[in-house]
């Protein structure tokens, strides 16, 4: 399972530093980082993907007031996420 989120925000290179120190927060929950993107378009909305070792764990770490806390210090202005499972392609 992979969980996409888009972010949209105020300082692309503030909201990656955040991001970065907050990787082993996210590893204690399961939540590993496998991809990250920007918009060609609009260089304030990235977009990631992180590995998830149970969805439960991840949903129980993004509910806290610790993780609104480091979106907020990121200077995230809106998001939203999509756990993924794969789906096999035809053929």
């Amino acid at each position: 399972m992979i969980l996409l989120v888009r972010n949209r925000v105020k300082d692309l290179d503030h909201w990656k530093r955040v991001f970065d120190e907050q990787e082993a927060a996210g590893l204690a929950a399961g939540l590993s980082v496998e991809h990250v993107w920007r918009s060609a378009d609009n260089p304030d909305e990235v977009f990631f993907i992180l590995g998830v070792e149970d969805r439960a764990t991840a949903e129980a770490y993004m509910a806290t007031p610790e993780a609104a806390a480091v979106g907020e210090e990121a200077g995230a202005l809106e998001g939203e996420y999509w756990f993924l499972e794969e789906f096999p392609a035809p053929g």
